[in-house]
């Protein structure tokens, strides 16, 4: 039987135990080209005010660049990279006009047509490319304890729970432009999630925990189910927690390649129930 794809997706916010939000999220389909999706999440940081405006900018930016893109014609490399130097310019202003010092990380990634992916990211925000229940690559987060890592004097294991996790080296609105780390995916398949969150999600996980929890549920249980258990498992000091998640999934044409001959009912006289259509908004992707 022949079949072609679709996207099901969802996306998560909690405040967690914090007094305010300033995690942001979004997942949003082109205007005009169908099957062209792009995920964002920031996590923003510099007290009340400060945090949540630094992470509203990137949002705003997002959808400006977003909105002019022409994924038939433009690089979603460039269009991603407008998206984080225009947010972070952005930010740098509204530090200096309000004497404050906000930051936001930022993970973002495009869905094309074709079926390519493309990401970028900046601080400690992540992104994860799952398959099958497998996970294929994740992002490198721009901290203190990442260096630890990276230079074998912690694993990560270890680096989750140190003491200065939360010490970021590049984020959006530093001093210093933040660097444009890209990925590319060349095709996605069948069965691969892709998962954007903040460090009020992944903190509590296991890589092996998140590409489970996905693959075994919708993207709409997948987000209420680790929000809640983050929410668990921090018992009282619990970050805010931001997340999206999409899942390409394959289903069937309306016509079988071959016709079929019909089943007869089961000795039980019980019919077999359809499976549960996914939630969540779905595009069709080349397959």
């Amino acid at each position: 039987m022949s079949t072609s794809f679709r996207l099901s997706a969802a996306t998560g916010l909690h405040k967690g135990d914090r007094p305010y939000q300033q995690d942001q999220v979004v997942i949003m389909a082109h205007h005009r080209v169908k099957g062209c999706v792009l995920a964002v999440v920031a996590d923003g940081m510099g007290g009340r005010s400060g945090g949540r405006a630094a992470a509203d900018q990137v949002m705003m930016t997002a959808k400006q660049v977003f909105e002019r893109f022409a994924p038939e014609t433009d690089s979603p490399e460039a269009m991603l990279g407008s998206i984080v130097r225009e947010a972070h310019l952005l930010i740098r202003l509204v530090a200096i006009a309000a004497e404050q010092e906000p930051h936001s990380t930022i993970a973002a990634f495009v869905i094309m047509p074709n079926g390519s992916c493309m990401w970028v990211h900046a601080g400690d925000s992540r992104i994860y490319h799952f398959r099958n229940g497998q996970l294929l690559y994740q992002t490198s987060d721009h901290s203190y304890v990442q260096t630890l890592v990276d230079q074998g004097e912690l694993t990560l294991e270890e680096a989750r729970f140190h003491p200065q996790s939360n010490i970021l080296l590049n984020c959006l609105g530093t001093a210093e432009d933040p660097p444009l780390i890209h990925h590319r995916i060349p095709v996605l398949k069948h069965g691969d999630v892709l998962m954007a969150c903040s460090d009020g999600i992944w903190h509590y996980f296991a890589p092996e925990e998140l590409s489970s929890i996905t693959r075994l549920l919708s993207p709409r249980e997948a987000s209420q189910f680790l929000i809640e258990r983050a929410q668990m498992r921090a018992t009282g000091t619990g970050d805010n927690m931001s997340l999206a998640i999409v899942k390409i999934e394959s289903i069937p044409s309306d016509k079988p390649d071959k016709p079929t001959k019909p089943r007869s009912a089961s000795k039980s006289g019980k019919g077999v129930k359809p499976a549960d259509q996914t939630p969540g908004s779905s595009s069709p992707l080349v397959s």
